[in-house]
């Protein structure tokens, strides 16, 4: 019987918290046109003025939150990959990173190695950007086509509205929900509006009203980031009991002065405290293993913010990590991925 390897891909993180490493992985996350849709020389000369600065500052960022076994991002990956592994009875489960290591190219040359020809390819992101799951796959498609490798791919789609997502998430953030707060943020990593546009098969879609994503269906929900983060906010809030007014919708990690979706969190953040909100609960949906833009970006910047327009405390709710019930659903929804033939 063929051997069906399951490959887990997530974004990456730099080796190090040294300048030279976040350096050169910010080059690479920032040099995928995925990620900065412009022509090759103008992302060239806008990524070159990014780094003359950033890789210090985002260095400093990743030394306040690095583990002692490396990047948290990279790590809870790893305990991931061990903890699914025994409910995987069709093959090897190997880790792959978009940027850094282990890198997709290193793990699918390895698997080609044992002689696996078959590979579940599950881009670790619950809702559809280009710039997260597209990406993933086309450089998976890149390794396969310039080695020669015998290997067919199935792909896990976006998984933002599959019902066993959506129980690990809720039964997650339970623990935190009971202790009792005055308002829940579900905030999401934002993207440039052009990026929505692009990938819009109507063409219509965020162009005819400001809710329209809140109501979207069919194939526009299919394809629209933002949509589909609106649907997610909502099942969990159903599944939770949560009441409208209890929980709202931002978005994070802007970076340049382009247009990006909106609400921002940082507006949020003081909105909410100007509002009288004292206990804040903050959730990142878009990930489903913590890393930067969560315990810093929110779990320290945020906090000192929220506290500084007048809140009393926010606290970051983890994302569902290695939590026994996303463990079990990865796998059941990774098994239902129908193969290549």
């Amino acid at each position: 019987m063929t051997q069906q390897a399951l490959l887990l891909a997530n974004l990456g993180s730099p080796a190090s918290t040294s300048v030279a490493d976040v350096r050169s992985y910010l080059n690479q996350f920032l040099m995928d046109p995925y990620v900065i849709d412009l022509p090759w020389f103008v992302r060239r000369l806008l990524v070159s003025l990014i780094l003359i600065k950033r890789p210090a500052q985002s260095a400093h960022a990743y030394q306040s939150i690095w583990w002692p076994e490396g990047s948290p991002l990279v790590a809870i990956s790893r305990q991931l990959t061990e903890a699914i592994r025994p409910l995987w009875t069709r093959g090897p489960v190997e880790l792959a990173m978009r940027y850094g290591e282990p890198s997709i190219e290193t793990s699918l040359r390895q698997l080609a190695g044992q002689g696996i020809t078959s590979v579940t390819l599950a881009p670790l992101y619950p809702q559809f950007a280009d710039s997260t799951t597209t990406t993933a796959l086309v450089e998976a498609q890149r390794v396969i086509a310039q080695h020669k490798l015998p290997i067919k791919l199935s792909v896990l789609q976006p998984f933002y509205d599959q019902p066993e997502y959506l129980d690990a998430l809720a039964e997650s953030a339970r623990p935190y929900l009971q202790q009792g707060f005055d308002h829940l943020l579900l905030s999401y990593h934002g993207l440039p509006e052009r990026h929505l546009h692009k990938t819009d098969p109507t063409g219509q879609h965020c162009l005819k009203s400001a809710d329209c994503c809140q109501r979207a269906a069919g194939k526009v929900l299919d394809s629209c980031y933002r949509a589909q983060c609106y649907s997610v906010s909502n099942a969990f809030a159903a599944r939770a009991g949560l009441r409208p007014d209890q929980w709202s919708v931002s978005f994070q990690s802007r970076l340049g002065r382009a247009k990006w979706i909106e609400p921002y969190t940082e507006a949020r953040l003081n909105e909410l405290a100007g509002q009288g909100v004292k206990k804040l609960l903050v959730m990142c949906p878009a990930f489903v293993a913590d890393c930067i833009e969560t315990l810093e970006e929110i779990g320290i910047r945020g906090r000192e913010q929220f506290i500084a327009a007048g809140g009393e405390d926010l606290q970051l709710v983890p994302c569902v990590n290695t939590h026994p019930q996303w463990v079990d659903a990865l796998a059941k929804i990774c098994a239902r991925v129908p193969q290549a033939l």
